[in-house]
């Protein structure tokens, strides 16, 4: 399959990147439409593709494509059946805000130095608490130290219920974002970048419209997320206890139930982690099809007018991908035929 990488001639990309990491005051202020310098720029097909039989090979793109139309804000979508090998991708290159689907990298990062015997699942750290501070009044929100829990727990709690608190507990213990993004690149993990922890990433939420703006802080493109997630299932970077920890967490995910699993049959599982934060909503994970084959999915919604919105356009492509790979009579998803809107 061809790879989808929209735009990047030198001159354009230059101008895109310089407009998407100045602050969102200054960049209102060289532009009072920034989604249509992001379109001369860069070209409409990479906010929202448009030709889809010309620009995607299979059906199943072309039906991915036009669920994940941009109209009303960027959606990336990148899928792998790690069982055949087939994958896909609609602006899967593009980068979107994490939010919290980063923490799935955090806790392997934990993880791996729970192995070279730095700490233990039994070791405590504090919950870190946000302390209130105005919005991008210092480089990193203050916090509070809270209640000592083992690691264990703090997993548990920052994959199963979103916890930032426990986030940024295990993040300062592996020694902040740069350790992270330190762990990404060994696994071989491109276009994945941490900057901020939580408590300041929180704060400091609405800077800028991802719906129309790239911000390359705190973003990874669906294709990286793929990488993190089927490197960690097929036990690439850990061990299976290690893994079995996240993956089990996942499991368990008490958010997005509006999301992945909203749609899927009751025989497919689902271990999965979300993400939310100004105008953009996200969810990564795995599916367990009955058959017992596992595909790995990752969704970036921007705007789509709300959070509801956003959520149903995920459950939407989850379910199209699903059953685009799931298609009767054991047929190549690649042949299957997809018409709907």
């Amino acid at each position: 399959m061809r790879s989808r990488i929209f735009g990047s001639i030198g001159g354009a990309m230059t101008l895109a990147l310089s407009l998407a990491l100045v602050p969102a005051s200054a960049a209102q202020a060289q532009t009072t439409n920034f989604e249509a310098a992001f379109d001369r720029t860069l070209g409409t097909e990479t906010r929202a593709p448009q030709n889809f039989k010309a620009v995607y090979d299979t059906g199943l793109e072309q039906r991915i494509a036009k669920l994940a139309d941009g109209d009303k804000g960027r959606i990336g979508v990148a899928a792998l059946d790690l069982s055949s090998g087939a994958q896909l991708s609609v602006l899967g290159d593009q980068r979107f805000p994490m939010a919290s689907t980063s923490k799935i990298a955090i806790a392997a990062t934990f993880m791996e130095g729970v192995e070279k015997g730095r700490w233990s699942l039994t070791s405590e750290f504090p919950l870190l608490i946000p302390v209130r501070s105005a919005k991008y009044s210092t480089r990193v929100a203050p916090v509070t130290p809270g209640q000592h829990l083992p690691a264990s727990e703090l997993i548990e709690l920052m994959i199963t219920r979103s916890s930032n608190s426990a986030t940024d507990a295990l993040l300062a213990a592996v020694g902040g974002p740069k350790a992270v993004n330190d762990w990404t690149r060994r696994a071989g993990i491109r276009e994945f970048r941490l900057d901020r922890d939580i408590a300041t990433l929180v704060r400091d939420d609405g800077e800028i419209d991802p719906a129309a703006h790239i911000d390359m802080r705190d973003s990874a493109s669906p294709k990286a997320m793929i990488d993190l997630l089927s490197g960690l299932y097929q036990g690439k970077f850990l061990s299976n206890s290690s893994r079995r920890v996240i993956l089990g967490a996942m499991e368990r995910c008490r958010t997005g139930k509006r999301r992945i699993p909203a749609l899927l049959p009751a025989s497919a599982q689902v271990a999965h982690k979300t993400g939310s934060l100004n105008n953009t909503s996200s969810d990564i994970g795995i599916i367990q099809t009955p058959d017992g084959r596992a595909i790995a999915v990752a969704i970036y919604v921007t705007g789509q007018g709300s959070r509801l919105a956003r959520e149903d356009r995920i459950a939407q492509i989850a379910r199209a991908v699903y059953d685009g790979y799931t298609a009767q009579d054991g047929q190549n998803w690649t042949s299957v035929n997809y018409t709907g809107g």
